[in-house]
């Protein structure tokens, strides 16, 4: 097994803070390619597509693409990373998702034929008109990331398995890799983290929206980012959970950070982290 990690979406500038860095750099849409054995090629989160850099504001929407100012540049999107790494994009046949927000679907329609997985939570949340954050969720999965009718397809979670005391882990039927979803809940209905296990049997969660800046993690008290904190506060769902997702993986970090490595969706200095 191999992973790469792939910016499949520049955003807007972030000033450095605590010393992460002399200049602003760009946010980013950190997504993960695993090369497997078995399962050919797994994305997880698939970041901003082809077709969202060429009309961002009609697909994305005119208010999220003012703020969040998305690169037009198309070597970013995940169809043309895979190709560039020699692989054909035909090959993906699952991706993995943390949520459903526009910027971790807009790869979706270039992989038309992957299986798509996510929590059962997630899934439930924009299936089930009745489900408290139905409209919630469909706001944040646009119709334009979803008009090709992805084969959205809910893990098999179960209340009683802990992944290093994280509970109800949900495993992906049909995937003989080592991948889990460990719901990290509060910023939207399901979010989950994608926990994979590398061929040394170490740990690599993407810890997806769950927190947006290393600070929030590496610094005691937590020190979270002032240029991401409307953004979180402004899309989660509940804000308890997610104050308690946070401290759950601050520990995760503390007592078990030799055999995890966490990493989150936007911020440029962890992406540069392990993207060299």
């Amino acid at each position: 097994m191999r992973i790469h990690h792939l910016n499949c979406g520049s955003l807007r500038e972030i000033p450095p803070l605590d010393g992460a860095a002399p200049a602003p750099l760009a946010a980013v849409c950190h997504c993960l390619l695993v090369e497997t054995d078995a399962d050919g090629l797994v994305l997880v989160d698939t970041g901003l597509g082809t077709a969202d850099r060429r009309d961002p504001e009609g697909r994305l929407g005119a208010d999220w693409t003012a703020y969040a100012r998305p690169s037009r540049d198309d070597g970013e999107s995940a169809l043309r990373q895979v190709a560039r790494l020699g692989h054909d994009p035909r090959e993906v046949r699952h991706v993995v998702l943390t949520h459903l927000h526009r910027d971790h679907t807009g790869g979706l329609p270039d992989f038309p034929r992957a299986r798509v997985h996510l929590h059962p939570a997630e899934h439930r949340a924009v299936s089930d008109p009745a489900h408290p954050h139905h409209r919630h969720s469909l706001d944040r999965f646009v119709p334009a990331h979803r008009a090709h009718g992805p084969l959205l397809t809910p893990a098999v979670a179960d209340p009683d398995e802990r992944w290093f005391g994280f509970p109800g882990v949900a495993r992906i039927p049909g995937l003989a890799s080592e991948l889990l979803l460990v719901p990290l809940p509060g910023h939207s209905a399901g979010h989950s983290g994608v926990a994979v296990r590398d061929e040394d049997g170490r740990w690599l969660l993407h810890a997806g929206d769950a927190y947006m800046f290393h600070g929030e993690l590496e610094r005691t008290p937590p020190l979270p980012h002032p240029a991401f904190a409307p953004v979180q506060e402004g899309a989660q769902t509940d804000a308890g959970a997610r104050s308690a997702t946070l401290e759950r993986l601050r520990a995760l970090r503390r007592d078990h950070g030799e055999q995890v490595t966490v990493v989150s969706a936007h911020d440029p200095w962890e992406y540069a982290r392990h993207s060299s």
